[in-house]
């Protein structure tokens, strides 16, 4: 029998390049190990130049600026998740608006321009507000009056403007913005996780309003998913069981301190007196007394997705801290 003819090989589908913000952060680094492998992960961080795994360029830029756009010139990127924002403890409110916002509009601006195929938000519960007028369940088409309230929240509120624009007029982008509840554990440094490392924390007299907990391995998860399956639009990401804020603090091993609530003023300067900005900044008191508990139930069926961890692993973890303390 004659030898067959040199086979033609069937050339490996190239991977999808993806450009991570907010590199530096706990849930960034978590997102980045489950898809570095499956893609091509780029990392970027306006604090520092992260070190990664071989294979992965990391760059320390901050996403405003023009030397942002040389990654994209550089590579050629498939999907962007954006996860790097500046919280309100971490800088002023200039510095804040021009990397939040500001950054957000370049990033978009870009993708846009090179032809990015996928970008996935990562936004904040905390959009909706805390209002005694709040529904039950906040589903995904309530108002966003997180800036009504105060000015620290406008730079959340107005990165979801833009981001929404963005999600209609430029289909081909297939925008997916993500509003996740109190995302805690190990690494992650927002407002509620330093707040539940400390031994005392200051509670409001007559105020426990039901908050949401989920842990960064599964906001992880979520992310991933909802960037692999690509179905573009609005989701709360939160699990479907929540805990009155001061029984959270017990179960975080944490002292309470209360706080007078009333007049209404007192609880935000006792703040800013005693420079509790970084876990009770003046702007979330209002979270501490009335409730926002989003309805997770469009991305948990979308998605398929479930958390894996309980309300007592994320807890456990807080009260194993203070018991290793010094």
């Amino acid at each position: 029998m004659a030898a067959p003819s040199s086979r033609t090989r069937k050339s490996e589908p190239s991977k999808k390049t993806v450009l991570v913000t907010g590199a530096a952060g706990s849930l960034a680094k978590r997102v980045i190990s489950r898809l570095h492998g499956r893609y091509k992960v780029i990392a970027v961080d306006f604090r520092r130049q992260v070190e990664t795994d071989a294979g992965i360029p990391s760059y320390k830029v901050e996403i405003h600026k023009r030397g942002f756009e040389d990654i994209f010139r550089e590579h050629k990127i498939d999907a962007v998740l954006h996860l790097g924002r500046i919280f309100a403890h971490e800088s002023d409110r200039s510095r804040r608006y021009n990397a939040n916002v500001l950054g957000t509009k370049r990033l978009l601006e870009l993708s846009h321009k090179y032809g990015v195929g996928q970008v996935l938000i990562h936004s904040t519960y905390m959009v909706y507000g805390a209002s005694p007028y709040n529904p039950a369940l906040l589903d995904e088409d309530h108002p966003l009056k997180g800036s009504e309230a105060t000015y620290d929240l406008i730079d959340s509120v107005e990165i979801e403007a833009l981001a929404t624009i963005y999600l209609w007029k430029h289909p081909e982008l297939n925008v997916t913005i993500l509003r996740p509840c109190n995302v805690l554990g190990p690494g992650v440094r927002n407002t509620m996780s330093v707040l539940l490392s400390r031994k005392l924390v200051p509670v409001l007299v007559g105020f426990s309003p039901m908050m949401q907990f989920l842990h960064v391995d599964d906001m992880a998860e979520a992310l991933v998913l909802a960037f692999e399956k690509n179905k573009p639009g609005i989701y709360n990401v939160a699990p479907e069981d929540y805990v009155a804020y001061q029984v959270a603090v017990e179960q975080c091993g944490c002292g309470k301190l209360p706080i007078p609530s009333i007049p209404p003023a007192l609880p935000k300067l006792w703040s800013r007196l005693l420079n509790w900005n970084a876990f009770f900044p003046p702007y979330m008191v209002n979270f501490f007394k009335y409730p926002v508990v989003i309805d997770g139930r469009l991305f948990r069926e979308t998605f398929g997705w479930k958390p894996r961890r309980s309300l007592n692993d994320i807890f456990g973890y807080y009260r194993k801290q203070k018991s290793v303390g010094p």
